[in-house]
């Protein structure tokens, strides 16, 4: 069970995610720094690491919209949270895949900061609320990709067990 650390609406931005003005600095290592930076006191306790690694970031229809910038992908990545959103984005989603961000796609979803969610295969259940809404289900290649943590670890891991 993880607490949504922030609940957000819908069309959330790949610039609201990680401003374009941060675009010189595009290393994995550096970028979270920059998350939500212009959402200064949850910026703020993201890098003061006020939030246990799988922590829930809930969003609605569209997060990731705008750019296809990963970095908006790699600045979340970097504290090890789950994106649990109505609907992603077809870029920002492939992005997340490749990099190894955690997501989940839950049309119905209903939830606020503060509530706990367990995710199940195929389930997100709010423990706060009482309710237990569907997953859209992924294909198992990117499932298996965005599990092993990315497109370079999964292909490692085949290429590896290939001998």
């Amino acid at each position: 069970m993880a607490k949504v650390i922030i609940a957000l609406g819908n069309d959330i931005s790949t610039d609201d995610i990680y401003p374009g003005r941060y675009m010189a600095t595009v290393l994995p290592t550096e970028t979270p720094q920059f998350a939500f930076a212009d959402r200064t006191d949850f910026n703020t306790r993201l890098k003061a690491r006020e939030f246990p690694a799988g922590s829930i970031i809930v969003g609605g229809e569209n997060f990731g919209c705008g750019s296809s910038r990963e970095q908006a992908c790699s600045t979340l990545k970097g504290y090890d949270v789950v994106v649990v959103a109505k609907s992603i984005s077809r870029i920002f989603l492939q992005n997340s895949i490749n990099l190894g961000l955690k997501v989940v796609l839950c049309p119905a979803l209903e939830a606020s900061e503060g509530d706990a969610l367990d995710i199940t295969d195929d389930t997100v259940i709010n423990r706060t609320t009482g309710k237990t809404f569907a997953q859209v289900q992924m294909p198992a290649a990117r499932k298996g990709i965005m599990d092993a943590g990315g497109l370079i670890p999964y292909t490692r891991a085949r290429l590896k067990a290939r001998g």
